[in-house]
């Protein structure tokens, strides 16, 4: 595979992808958020009783429920999914062209010593000659 060709995949696939899950998990009324909380409170069972467990799996139904679409915290669920979690999916800081290259150039500085970033400075400091 060609480094454009799969240049060109991981951008079709890190576009697509989350839109495909947000759109699979609406169609069940859910969202990443509440399917996460859902399925993390589910590995959790605290005893080995049928019954209790019952209990258990209704209240962790109703917590990440809330954070359905249309729960009570369905605004929150909805904006860490779609802000947050597909972010993170994809490796998307949310960060402007602008934003990123002040960044950069900020770290470019740190990656300095402080004595290296003082114009005329660096030979005093012990920094480059």
């Amino acid at each position: 595979m060609t480094d454009w060709t799969k240049k060109k995949y991981d951008e079709y696939y890190n576009s697509y992808v989350p839109w495909l899950e947000d759109k699979y998990l609406a169609w069940f009324g859910e969202n990443k958020t509440s399917y996460t909380a859902k399925d993390q409170l589910d590995k959790t069972k605290l005893t080995s009783d049928p019954s209790l467990n019952a209990v258990q799996d209704g209240v962790n139904t109703g917590v990440a429920g809330q954070f359905k679409s249309d729960g009570l915290l369905g605004g929150v669920g909805d904006l860490v999914s779609k802000e947050g979690v597909n972010r993170a999916e994809r490796g998307d800081s949310g960060l402007g062209e602008k934003e990123l290259q002040a960044k950069a150039a900020e770290e470019g500085k740190r990656e300095k010593g402080w004595g290296e970033s003082i114009p005329g400075a660096g030979w005093v400091m012990g920094g480059k000659k």
